[in-house]
C-alpha cells in the first residue's frame, strides 16, 4: 500500500493549559492532600491531538480559540515550537485561555480533571469558515467536544461535503445529535464515552462490541473504542477488530487518548488500515503513558515505531 509520508491534518478544537500535580491518592471531596510536584504546560484534547500528530510527521493545522493573556502565549508558542500551523489561530481579548485543573493518582497513574474552557467557548463557525479552504484540503479533520457543539456539526459538514474524513473524538461524553454523527467517519470514544453515547454500559470487550454496533448504526463507517489497558476495539463495516494493549510501565494516563487520535488520524491519513492505524496509535498511547504531561508526552514517530518493531519480533 503507497503510503503518504506528509499527510495533511487539520484539528479544531481545544486548548487548555495543564495545571497538574501528583498525589498519594485521589482525594475524596472535602479532603485536602499534600502533593507534587505541580507542572505547568500546554493541554486540551485539540492542542494534545495536534502536536502529537505533528510530532508524528504530518502537516498540521489548527483551528483555535485563545485568550490575550500568559496562557494563550504559551499555547500559541507551543503550538509553533511543536510545528503545528497557527495561521487559523484567534486570540481574544478579555477572555481567559482555557485550562485544566488535573490530579494524578502517583500509585496508579489514574487522574481527576476539571476543565474551565475559558475562550474555547468562544470558537465559532466563522472561525471554521476562515479555515475551509485548509480543511477541504486535508486528508482528515480531526475534532473533540471541548468547544462549542455548533462549531464541531458546521466543521463536519463542511469536510464531509468535500470529501475528507471526519474523525471525531466525543470527549467529554455526551449525548450527540443524529445529524452530526451522520457526518463523522471514524468515532474514537474511550469505554466510558462509549456508554454515554450509545447508551450500553461498556465493562468488557462483548458490551464494547455491542456499543460500538449501536455506533455505527448511526452513521459512523469505523468506531473504535479505547479500552485502557484492555486495548481497543474497533468495528468496520460489520467487522471487529481487537488490538490488545502494550504492556508499559504507567506513569500518568492522562493524555494517552489524545496521543491515541493524534497517531490514528496520521496513520489512517498515510494510508494505513483500521488494524494497523489502531496498533500504531496503541504503541503512541502506550509510550505518551510512561511520562508525564500530556503534549509533552506524545512520542515521536522513531519512537513508536521502535516499540512496535520491538513488539513484532516479540
Amino acid at each position: 500500500m503507497a503510503v503518504n509520508k506528509s499527510p495533511k491534518i487539520v484539528v479544531v478544537g481545544s486548548f487548555m493549559t495543564d495545571l497538574m500535580s501528583k498525589s498519594p491518592h485521589l482525594p475524596s471531596p472535602g479532603e485536602t492532600v499534600m502533593g507534587g510536584p505541580f507542572f505547568l504546560g500546554p493541554g486540551g484534547k485539540g492542542s494534545n491531538q495536534a502536536i502529537a500528530a505533528a510530532k508524528l510527521g504530518a502537516e498540521v493545522q489548527m483551528v483555535v480559540s485563545l485568550g490575550q493573556d500568559s496562557f494563550g502565549d504559551l499555547a500559541y508558542n507551543a503550538l509553533v515550537n511543536w510545528g503545528v500551523g497557527v495561521d487559523f489561530v484567534k486570540r481574544v481579548e478579555g477572555v481567559s485561555t482555557g485550562a485544566a485543573l488535573i490530579i494524578v493518582d502517583d500509585t496508579s497513574g489514574e487522574n481527576m480533571i476539571v476543565v474551565a474552557p475559558g475562550s474555547n467557548d468562544l470558537l465559532s463557525t466563522e472561525d471554521v469558515e476562515r479555515a475551509r479552504q485548509a480543511i477541504c484540503a486535508a486528508d482528515c479533520v480531526l475534532m473533540q467536544l471541548e468547544i462549542p457543539l455548533a462549531t464541531v456539526e458546521y466543521t463536519a459538514r463542511l469536510a464531509r461535503a468535500a470529501g475528507v474524513r471526519v474523525i471525531l473524538d466525543p470527549a467529554p461524553g455526551r449525548k450527540l445529535p443524529p445529524e452530526l454523527l451522520t457526518n463523522v467517519d471514524v468515532l474514537t470514544p474511550n469505554e466510558t464515552e462509549a456508554g454515554i453515547v450509545s447508551g450500553i454500559k461498556v465493562t468488557d470487550l462483548a458490551s464494547a462490541e455491542k456499543a460500538a454496533r449501536a455506533l455505527s448504526s448511526r452513521g459512523p463507517e469505523t468506531v473504535i473504542i479505547t479500552l485502557g489497558g484492555g486495548g481497543v476495539l474497533a468495528l468496520e463495516r460489520g467487522e471487529v477488530m481487537h488490538i490488545p494493549a502494550f504492556q508499559v510501565d504507567v506513569v500518568d494516563t492522562t493524555g494517552a487518548g489524545d496521543a491515541f487520535n493524534g497517531a490514528l488520524g496520521v496513520a489512517l491519513a498515510e494510508g494505513m488500515s483500521t488494524f494497523e492505524a489502531c496498533r500504531f496509535a496503541a504503541a503512541a498511547a502506550a509510550l505518551s503513558v510512561t511520562r508525564v504531561g500530556t503534549s509533552p508526552a506524545s512520542p515521536q514517530r522513531a519512537e513508536v515505531e521502535e516499540l512496535l518493531q520491538k513488539v513484532n519480533q516479540g
